[in-house]
């Protein structure tokens, strides 16, 4: 059990961080003074820093291993906390945001990655529940930012308080989190480049139109619920908090229909309901049916990302049981485009019409994520048969379930 503490720590370190400097913007702005847009050209420098980092650091952890670097991006991003939490204008609140984005896009490759190796040795999938670890980290972070902004706390002082403590977390548990830096002789040459797969394209998208429709539900909800469904700010809030909580309680159960129902299957239904819950919100013009909307798009959506990464480091798998650095860093960097471009992609959808049409297009992109995690399968499927028509036939080949991982020896 310790490996999965530790890597179920590791998400839920990342989600604190995003929580805590994230929920102190409207602080952040007024201590750069700020306006609206030229903050928001600012917030730009965490989302290139994720992107850049994620695209080069499939190499990085096949050469470091795992642990090294969910270690030195951990520090990294703590030490940008800092850096933001002080930061006194806008160009180096900017800087700061970039490292921190670039820290934490390492981040989320190496702690997949870590759960990934995790999933291989217990032989069943996991990659739900660890990123449920993540949520919850999120909406700790969020109280914890709440809670310091009530007691007058500055963005300084909270945030050198929550890297401190991030710091002393990661020394507790790095020991424990798998992907050591791989031994340099005997290494199994890699196989084709991730570009040249169609599974993986097809992977990155599910990821893709997941992270599209988080995103409009992460950021344009309340504003959905302010604008067109009459209530105030702090109810309006709700909506965002119940897809919050309701995606991470999901998760949780999320092992278990992956292992019961299979990957795909799992992917085509929260595809279902995720479009559902948006269309519900988008449609109906009552308050309640907002917030169970986005309850509904929290469930759907819940294990969408998660299955995408794992399965693209299923793809990966080489035969000595290591692989899938670079095909999860090709999927997640794929993935963040849709968390950078799919908010302004949202609000201007809503500027030319209104914030119903806006949340309907966000429905339909979560619907293509079952047309594409079924073609994604046969993509699967097809490479399977191309390798064993290179190899000797084996009349005593055993299958391998639709999960992804190979039957468990024993009982």
């Amino acid at each position: 059990m310790r490996d999965r503490l530790a890597v179920f720590t590791v998400f839920a370190l990342n989600g604190v961080a995003l929580g805590s400097w994230a929920s102190r913007t409207p602080a952040l702005a007024a201590q750069v003074h700020a306006s609206p847009g030229v903050f928001g050209l600012a917030l730009l420098g965490a989302s290139a820093g994720m992107l850049a980092a994620a695209s080069v650091s499939g190499r990085i952890i096949e050469r470091a291993g795992a642990r090294a670097v969910v270690a030195g991006s951990t520090a990294a991003a703590a030490g940008s906390l800092v850096l933001v939490g002080f930061a006194p204008d806008v160009p180096l609140l900017a800087g700061a945001l970039l490292v921190i984005g670039a820290s934490v896009g390492m981040l989320d490759v190496a702690m997949n990655v870590a759960a990934v190796a995790v999933e291989r040795r217990v032989g069943r999938p996991l990659m739900p529940v660890f990123h449920a670890g993540f949520s919850f980290g999120a909406l700790a972070g969020s109280l914890a930012a709440g809670l310091a902004a009530a007691h007058g706390w500055s963005p300084g002082r909270h945030l050198t308080v929550a890297a401190v403590a991030a710091v002393v977390v990661l020394l507790l548990i790095v020991r424990e989190v798998p992907g050591s830096r791989p031994e340099r002789t005997g290494r199994v040459a890699p196989g084709r480049a991730p570009v040249r797969r169609p599974v993986l394209w097809l992977l990155a998208a599910v990821a893709l139109c997941s992270a599209i429709a988080e995103g409009a539900s992460s950021d344009w909800s309340a504003l959905l619920m302010t604008a067109e469904r009459g209530v105030g700010p702090g109810a309006a809030a709700l909506a965002f908090a119940g897809f919050q909580l309701v995606m991470a309680l999901t998760r949780l159960a999320g092992s278990w229909a992956q292992r019961r129902f299979g990957p795909t299957r799992c992917l085509a239904a929260g595809s279902a309901l995720a479009a559902a819950g948006l269309v519900t919100a988008a449609a109906i013009p009552v308050a309640a049916a907002g917030y169970a909307g986005f309850a509904l798009a929290g469930a759907g959506l819940a294990a969408s990302f998660p299955l995408a990464l794992s399965l693209a480091g299923d793809a990966g798998k080489r035969g000595d049981g290591t692989g899938g650095e670079r095909e999860i860093g090709f999927v997640t960097a794929i993935a963040y485009t849709g968390f950078l471009g799919g908010p302004p992609i949202i609000g201007g959808i809503a500027q030319v019409t209104d914030y119903s049409v806006a949340f309907g297009f966000a429905g339909l992109v979560a619907a293509l994520i079952l047309p594409a995690a079924i073609a994604a399968r046969r993509s699967r499927r097809r490479e399977e048969a191309a390798a064993v028509v290179g190899r000797r036939p084996s009349p005593a080949r055993k299958s391998v379930p639709e999960t992804g991982f190979p039957p468990r020896s024993g009982r």
